[in-house]
């Protein structure tokens, strides 16, 4: 929108310098020549004669009437004029030949100043209309590629651009199912490996007392005894060697975030998620608060911080009692903490130590659609963030912390 204003104050300088250098033309540009106005110098010398005086505003070519005792002192370079004696008295008569200008110019300013607010009101229009709600979702294709997909998009009845932002909303939600799906098959893939290398484990300790009995002489044949022993403890070794391998492959992070970090200002984020929010909770009719803060520079990544937050607020929607959201800053030292809580939490306490854990799902998510990964993903972006996030309930409210340096 500032560039909208910039727009806005460029036409208006076009237009005052048109207006002022029309008026100006229009003042000193040679007039074409009517005969009219001898009309006029014959009436104003017969009212002279009659009355002794004529007023020159009654004319349309007629600009002045002076009258002297002398020729010489009426004489005058800027007009044209004409001199006539009636008794002891000259008089000069001033006027202009063809159309008077001076009643020309309020017609033309009019003019001008109806082109100046048709033009402003076809720009204020396409900004309302076209340009607001472009910039509203802009950042949509940028966020869908960088995997934002919890933040659905506003519903918009802008007849130019609904339809394509129903087509977005579709395409977020499909990527989003497509990604829930992955999650899916990825976890699946990890409760095999765990659950294989648990059955494994098993046998392997079999084999283990078996090549023990070997190594302690319980065989007759010693050679054998001996060969075995050697053999199986070597296999051994190596599945186990095996099955580590597998619990590590299934323990190593499966989602790649991009985090650039930089100085980044505290207001920046919070002025987008209230802007972004403060309809929606209104809507939801959830009391939705940010405290008074100071502004302050941290580092981190802003879209990143922006995810983090938008997170932890989907989840308060998503599992707390619709009551209340609050957002509470604070700089301590050299940390700015960012706190986040919600009414209603049904989260079980020892549950706690586990809700920043991949795939984990409190008892009070209930019939809740989900997979785990919502805390999981910010702890993860705080850390790239070189911050923190903590985690704690009292009195049935949810407290959730992202700590960051300050810059």
């Amino acid at each position: 929108m500032k560039k909208l204003y910039g727009m806005l104050l460029i036409v208006f300088c076009i237009f005052c310098a048109i207006t002022i250098g029309t008026n100006i033309y229009l003042k000193n540009r040679k007039v074409e020549e009517d005969n009219t106005y001898r009309v006029e110098l014959n009436r104003v010398e017969k009212n002279i004669e009659r009355y002794g005086k004529d007023d020159a505003d009654r004319y349309d070519f007629i600009t002045g009437i002076v009258s002297g005792r002398t020729a010489e002192e009426l004489i005058n370079t800027d007009s044209e004029y004409k001199i006539i004696k009636i008794g002891d008295l000259f008089y000069r008569i001033d006027y202009v030949k063809g159309i008077k200008v001076k009643d020309i110019r309020p017609f033309i300013n009019l003019i001008i100043l109806l082109c100046f607010i048709f033009v402003c009101g076809f720009i204020i229009i396409i900004g309302i209309h076209i340009l607001k709600p472009f910039n509203k979702f802009s950042e949509l294709p940028y966020e869908l590629s960088k995997g934002n997909l919890v933040v659905p998009v506003k519903e918009n009845k802008n007849r130019y651009f609904g339809r394509f932002l129903w087509g977005m909303d579709l395409l977020r939600e499909k990527l989003e199912d497509d990604r829930k799906k992955e999650l899916e098959l990825v976890k699946e893939k990890k409760m095999v490996l765990l659950s294989l290398s648990h059955d494994i484990k098993t046998p392997l300790s079999a084999i283990k007392l078996y090549s023990k009995a070997l190594s302690k002489n319980l065989y007759s044949d010693e050679t054998k005894k001996q060969m075995i022993a050697v053999n199986i403890d070597s296999k051994v070794s190596e599945i186990e060697k095996f099955v580590a391998d597998i619990v590590n492959a299934s323990n190593e992070d499966f989602l790649e975030f991009d985090v650039n970090n930089s100085e980044i200002y505290v207001r920046d984020v919070l002025s987008y998620i209230d802007e972004y929010y403060s309809e929606k909770m209104e809507l939801s009719q959830i009391d939705f608060t940010i405290s008074e803060y100071k502004n302050s520079l941290i580092c981190g990544d802003k879209e990143r911080l922006i995810e983090v937050i938008q997170n932890i607020i989907e989840n308060a929607i998503k599992y707390g009692d619709g009551g209340y959201i609050r957002i509470d800053c604070d700089k301590i030292d050299n940390e700015y903490h960012i706190n986040i809580s919600n009414s209603g939490c049904e989260l079980k306490r020892e549950e706690l130590v586990h809700v920043f854990d991949s795939f984990f799902r409190g008892t009070n998510s209930g019939k809740q659609s989900g997979s785990g990964l919502g805390l999981y993903i910010c702890r993860k972006l705080v850390h790239m963030m070189e911050g923190e996030i903590f985690a704690d309930i009292n009195d049935g409210v949810m407290y959730l912390s992202v700590i960051l340096k300050i810059a």
